[in-house]
């Protein structure tokens, strides 16, 4: 599972790093680092939980087992 990150949406709420601090990494404004998130095995109930509390949808799961690309 991978977390697509869609920087241009992230308002800086920092929702998801509240519910998931380990997968989700800010930058010191409170936005959302760019680069697409590649879940451990393990993680994949909080990785969704935190993408699923963005409220600008910055955040889009993608349960392929297809690994991320990560953006630079």
């Amino acid at each position: 599972m991978h977390i697509i990150v869609h920087n241009a949406k992230c308002h800086g709420h920092a929702r998801c790093w509240s519910q998931a601090p380990e997968i989700f990494k800010l930058d010191d404004d409170g936005y959302i680092l760019p680069g697409n998130i590649n879940v451990a095995a393990g993680n994949e109930s909080y990785a969704s939980r935190g993408a699923r509390s963005c409220p600008e949808r910055a955040l889009e799961i993608n349960r392929s087992s297809d690994t991320a690309p990560v953006m630079a």
